[in-house]
């Protein structure tokens, strides 16, 4: 079985791991109704994306 010859620090391990956290999603206003949204994807609330209805099927 394998078994590293030192211990490594937590320092050391966390370092490494910095990069796996989780990032917050962007929101931006809908220009239509003002409810929060992901940018450049359509509102849930009202439907719309660039100013026009879009039909969403989920």
């Amino acid at each position: 079985m394998a078994v590293p010859k030192e211990r490594i620090p937590k320092a050391r391990r966390d370092r490494r791991r910095a990069h796996l956290a989780l990032a917050r999603p962007v929101l931006t206003p809908c220009p239509q109704c003002h409810q929060s949204k992901r940018p450049h994807h359509v509102c849930r609330n009202c439907g719309y994306y660039h100013g026009r209805e879009v039909v969403v099927t989920e």
